[in-house]
């Protein structure tokens, strides 16, 4: 809102003083206006994050986690009646901060907003109808049956698809080529050309088809969406690994929206999609500023009302940017968490009662083996903290 705002009149408000206010209203600021998304959304969150605690708590919206084994309840019996659905402050900063300073004409952020309503109401509705029935009946964790989630998320991915994939046969050849393009680690996306004295798009590059395209957006969104929400199970986990992927992410969206910069570092270059950098500032500043509140002791978890939209919209920013498999490595401890859990299910059906983890998913297996919840928190930050580190450093190595 402010960037329109702003962006029409910058020749009259340099010549009246104001000209300061360019760092807002000039794309080529952009990643000014991703910084102060951080800020925004930080403070927002630590503003009104104890009202809203009081509010959930007048509201008896807490949470009561109930697992499948007596030792994994001991552990977390000090987590009873914590308010949940603090996920209503990360997406309210999120929407805030997007609102107010990324260009609302960009087809992209109006995707990302649709993601984000979307998947928030969904986790809502969720964390809604679990509280609902443990009211009822006490130790019941009933939300939504899995296959209703997923059927919603594949739903809202199927949509993101189609038309990310639509508005991308709108771009010129070298801007098709880009948005509909397989980048892998280590493949060049580019070529420098001597004859023509610049790069031009690689001749190894990987086109995927429209179906191949959808099918991608799908398992990438759907998917990340739900590893985060399993991850969400301790103290500031989610929460912290989620900044840290945030952070590089807004770093690659800055980078894949200006052709100088991705022909620098060799991704693909998607006309316009620099402004997902708000987006990504914003989910980090409001991750960091929900942890205010969340670290151990939690004062508030944030539910599957934070952490379906968070999961989600990491995943879209990494479809749109060609990076879904730099989210695997980034988001390594995501997709270790998923894993863990298809993983137990698997091996106890197949066996007949038998386990792989102590329990799943894996933060837990952890815990009962000796590390403390603290230890497994900043542990598994560290661990995407490196992991992030060494995706960008496979940038270089083309």
């Amino acid at each position: 809102m402010l960037f329109n705002l702003i962006e029409p009149h910058l020749a009259w408000l340099e010549s009246n003083g104001l000209g300061f206010l360019r760092l807002i209203g000039d794309p080529d600021y952009i990643h000014f206006r991703a910084l102060m998304a951080v800020i925004l959304s930080f403070t927002l969150v630590v503003l009104f994050g104890r009202r809203t605690i009081r509010v959930l708590i007048a509201m008896k919206i807490r949470d009561n986690p109930e697992f499948y084994r007596a030792d994994v309840n001991q552990l977390m019996s000090d987590k009873n009646a914590v308010p949940t659905m603090g996920g209503i402050l990360i997406a309210g900063a999120i929407l805030t901060s997007t609102l107010l300073l990324a260009d609302l004409g960009s087809f992209y952020v109006h995707m990302a907003l649709l993601c984000l309503l979307w998947l928030a109401m969904l986790g809502g509705v969720d964390d809604y109808l679990k509280l609902i029935g443990a009211q009822r009946q006490p130790g019941s964790r009933d939300g939504l049956f899995m296959h209703e989630k997923l059927l919603f998320q594949f739903g809202l991915a199927v949509v993101l698809g189609l038309f990310i994939h639509n508005h991308g046969i709108n771009n010129d050849e070298l801007g098709r080529q880009m948005a509909f393009s397989l980048n892998l680690p280590l493949l060049k996306t580019w070529d420098f050309n001597e004859q023509l004295g610049g790069f031009e798009a690689s001749r190894s590059l990987i086109l995927l088809p429209s179906l191949a395209f959808v099918l991608i957006t799908v398992l990438v969104i759907a998917g990340s969406s739900n590893a985060v929400n399993l991850t969400d199970g301790m103290d500031g986990l989610a929460a912290g690994i989620m900044a840290i992927c945030a952070f590089a992410f807004t770093g690659l969206a800055l980078i894949a929206g200006q052709e100088s910069l991705a022909k620098q570092m060799l991704i693909p270059y998607i006309p316009k999609s620099s402004e997902l950098a708000i987006v990504a500032g914003a989910m980090a500043g409001s991750c960091v500023g929900f942890l205010w509140f969340n670290c151990h002791p939690a004062s508030v978890f944030m539910g599957d009302t934070g952490s379906l939209p968070l999961g989600g919209l990491l995943g879209y920013i990494a479809v749109v940017t060609r990076q879904e498999f730099l989210l695997l490595i980034i988001g390594g401890i995501f997709v270790l968490e998923a894993v863990s859990v298809v993983l137990q299910i698997g091996y106890f059906k197949v066996t007949g009662g038998k386990r792989i983890f102590r329990c799943a998913p894996i933060h837990y297996h952890f815990h009962l083996n000796g590390w403390t919840e603290q230890q497994v928190v900043v542990r598994f930050w560290l661990i995407t903290a490196v992991l992030a580190a060494i995706a960008v450093a496979t940038l270089n190595l083309r």
